[in-house]
């Protein structure tokens, strides 16, 4: 008689596990506390659902990712857990319409933290007792846990940038809310970085979870560059404003410019322009704009003003080496080395509601004293979303990366300070449609180097 392996148990600090989801499921909780009840059923952003279904998606998300896929155990409610399953992500206004619903065709919010209280119940007791056996696929490496947890982080910057767009008296400020104005003590200069290796993806064995589009490690050859030390200013793209960029139709690609023409836009999104003077849109109220703060603007906007320069974004290699590489020849796990990411080494992980003046965490600085490649805004790049060599879908979420690999989106590296700690990796990717303006995405410009300097 044949004798088979049994699946293999996995060795995992159930404690720590609780303990990520309680954090997450508590900062999920005062995030929504944050907002007027009037406006639940609202939808901040046209291209996104309403409030009340983000609510209900993260403890439907885990419930399918962990408990059904990965553990094969039955959800609590099988019609909220289909209607909050999944998110969406049109070209338009008029195919995010029909998912848009009005107040009637969504729960009270009652139902809706009834269902959230129970789903919670049953994931908790999973990540507490639950055998975590590899005998599915959802299941390997705990593949359908991390899913869950990371899911959850990540939706809250979604979460953010959505609120940012609401009127201020339907946001409660927190008592201790500051802000950092002081103009950064780095030059603007730009760095050479030389050429060659940029380590792209990970290997599977190294790293205890990673998203599908990670996978597989891979190493590219990169030609010499240089880059911005500095993430552009709004300053510095005050002056593209203020010069026409916005009416160069020569500047903009395709999709950028039906976002000029679609949103009459003359200026990002996070700026305002009153009695003359320009404000930053602060997710609580009008700011004098910063200028030492980083834009955050569209990737067709950011790729505008660096055809207008001369110049243009860094690809995702780039990026790499910009961020990893260093002059002897090695890569690091962070720009900054091998120690754990911590408020010293960039705004990240919820730190602040606003950017922070660039250059600010010289902690955080590369090896070639590169700022700001991880925090305080994501990283625009030239490089359109696909999938590396090896890639498959995984099990918990299959859906996750291959529908976007359709090239319309344009990959982001690096965080801002909405990015949850867990997310600072190296081979961690972000992405987004060229003309989506409303994520906290900043920029640095590239260009060929001048190796006689």
């Amino acid at each position: 008689m044949a004798v088979t392996d049994s699946p293999r148990q996995l060795s995992l600090n159930r404690s720590a596990l609780v303990q990520w989801y309680q954090r997450n499921r508590e900062r999920s909780r005062l995030l929504f506390d944050l907002i007027d009840p009037s406006v639940y059923y609202s939808r901040p952003i046209s291209l996104r659902n309403p409030i009340v279904f983000y609510e209900g998606h993260l403890p439907a998300f885990s419930l399918i990712a962990m408990v059904k896929r990965g553990l094969g155990r039955p959800g609590v409610d099988e019609r909220l857990e289909q209607l909050f399953a999944r998110g969406i992500d049109p070209d338009n206004e008029q195919t995010a319409v029909p998912r848009s619903g009005a107040a009637t065709a969504w729960p009270r919010r009652a139902e809706v933290l009834a269902f959230a209280d129970a789903a919670d119940e049953v994931m908790l007791e999973a990540l507490r007792e639950a055998p975590f056996v590899e005998d599915r696929p959802a299941m390997r490496r705990g593949e359908g846990i991390f899913t869950a947890l990371e899911h959850e982080a990540m939706h809250q910057e979604t979460l953010l940038y959505m609120w940012h767009r609401l009127p201020y008296e339907h946001k409660h400020p927190p008592k201790d809310l500051r802000y950092e104005f002081q103009a950064s003590p780095i030059p603007p200069t730009r760095v050479v970085i030389p050429a060659g290796v940029a380590t792209l993806g990970a290997d599977r064995d190294r790293i205890p979870f990673g998203w599908d589009n990670e996978f597989d490690e891979h190493r590219i050859e990169v030609p010499v560059f240089d880059v911005d030390a500095l993430n552009v200013t709004n300053a510095e793209y005050l002056e593209f404003v203020e010069a026409g960029g916005y009416r160069r139709k020569d500047l903009w690609s395709a999709d950028g410019w039906e976002l000029v023409q679609h949103e009459q836009l003359e200026h990002p999104i996070f700026w305002l322009r009153r009695e003359g003077h320009w404000f930053w849109r602060g997710m609580f109220e009008d700011i004098p704009l910063p200028a030492s703060w980083p834009v955050y603007v569209s990737q067709a906007e950011a790729s505008a003003f660096a055809r207008w320069k001369g110049r243009r974004l860094l690809t995702e290699p780039e990026y790499h080496r910009a961020a990893f590489a260093t002059p002897q020849g090695d890569e690091r796990a962070f720009p900054w080395g091998s120690d754990a990411p911590d408020p010293s080494r960039g705004n990240f992980d919820f730190t602040s509601w606003e950017p922070v003046p660039v250059g600010s965490r010289p902690a955080g600085a590369s090896a070639w004293g590169v700022h700001d490649l991880v925090g305080n805004g994501w990283e625009w790049t030239s490089s359109v979303f696909g999938p590396f060599d090896g890639f498959a879908p995984m099990a918990s979420y299959p859906e996750y990366s291959a529908d976007f690999f359709d090239g319309q989106h344009y990959v982001m590296k690096g965080g801002s300070s909405a990015t949850a700690r867990e997310l600072v990796r190296r081979s961690f990717r972000n992405w987004f449609r060229p003309n989506y303006p409303f994520v906290y995405a900043a920029f640095r410009t590239a260009g060929p180097a001048d190796t006689r300097r």
